[in-house]
């Protein structure tokens, strides 16, 4: 006769029991994990309104933000003014990017995605410069518009190519290097064409394109709508995208509806990516980081990828922007710098572990 023990483990409500108890366990530690995240995004913007050309204690940071301060006190002034608007902006800038690398990279099944390294921030980028250069497009709010066309015309062509290329590469991994490559370079040489022909319009493409967050803060009421419509739209997306994670016949047989979440999700990270690339131009590998960073702490669960993501593209886009303050002479790095210098060898890394690049 079996033991006592194996009765217990044998008995469905003893195994049910059980799995619900993992389950909770699970929960907690994810809903802590988050908790966590967010107290360290708040920390990031407690030291990016302390720390730049002059560094201001984080007790009148606190008081500043309590009220406690006179309104006309230098450095409150300072605070309000100029370093807030800047924290809030790499918030909902790193928070848009880093789910749109979560969504992308789900839809792809592909761990190197990333709207800058598929070439749709340069989409996005080259059509705001169609805008300026022929229509006279001004402000973050109509660029966003232009650079929300750019990013979807810009996907659809990167999705026919990494199609075509499929039967070429050994893997859909190497298509998507080599179709985001070639986007890339082509919208890169067609930007360059453009701005070389008129003096004034690289002076304002280049202003806005270099990928930096100071002096922007008057985009932030522009672009906000934009980034929470997107924010909110991607956190149905996480069931849906675990379905999706399973294989496309997998999904069908569980009742999914695959081509219109498909859809669905392609048109949040396109939308999520344009907001982005309006207000501050392209920002590289911030989407690739957050996403991967959220997987390393959460797992492959979309329900909370997405808000892990979101959370740790704005940790990040916000360090790295403090980071650019503190670099040592006369003016700060742009914060694109900071993230291409982090996100390539992570890049690099993935690929290798992929097997994509000979070890």
């Amino acid at each position: 006769m079996p033991s006592a023990a194996a009765r217990i483990s044998m008995d469905p409500t003893a195994l049910d029991d059980r799995l619900h108890v993992l389950v909770a366990t699970r929960g907690r530690r994810r809903l802590w994990g988050l908790l966590g995240l967010i107290a360290l995004t708040l920390v990031g913007v407690v030291l990016s309104l302390a720390l730049g050309a002059r560094d201001i204690a984080p007790t009148t940071v606190v008081e500043t933000l309590l009220g406690v301060r006179p309104a006309d006190d230098y450095e409150a002034l300072v605070i309000t003014t100029e370093r807030m608007p800047r924290a809030i902006l790499a918030l909902l800038v790193g928070a848009s990017l880093g789910a749109s690398g979560v969504i992308m990279q789900a839809l792809t099944r592909n761990p190197l995605a990333d709207p800058g390294v598929l070439g749709i921030e340069l989409g996005a980028a080259f059509a705001v410069l169609i805008g300026i250069l022929f229509f006279g497009v001004r402000g973050a709010s109509s660029y966003f518009w232009w650079a929300l066309a750019g990013s979807a015309v810009t996907a659809a062509a990167v999705v026919l190519a990494i199609a075509r290329l499929a039967s070429l590469a050994a893997s859909t991994t190497i298509s998507l290097v080599i179709a985001g490559a070639a986007m890339s370079a082509i919208l890169g040489s067609l930007i360059t064409l453009l701005i070389v022909r008129d003096t004034a319009v690289y002076a304002h493409y280049n202003y806005w394109s270099v990928g930096q967050l100071n002096g922007r803060g008057g985009v932030i009421d522009e672009i906000w709508p934009f980034a929470l419509c997107g924010l909110l739209l991607a956190v149905p997306l996480g069931r849906p995208l675990n379905a999706l994670a399973l294989g496309e016949e997998v999904a069908e047989g569980l009742g999914l509806a695959v081509r219109r979440w498909q859809l669905g999700g392609a048109l949040v990270a396109v939308v999520l990516c344009a907001t982005a690339t309006s207000a501050v131009g392209p920002v590289a590998f911030v989407g690739l980081i957050g996403a991967h960073t959220a997987r390393l702490l959460v797992g492959g669960d979309h329900r909370w990828l997405l808000p892990y993501g979101a959370l740790c593209g704005a940790a990040l886009l916000l360090i790295a922007d403090v980071a650019c303050r503190l670099v040592p002479g006369n003016g700060e790095l742009q914060v694109a710098i900071a993230t291409a210098v982090i996100g390539a060898p992570v890049f690099v890394a993935l690929a290798r572990g992929r097997r994509v690049v000979p070890a």
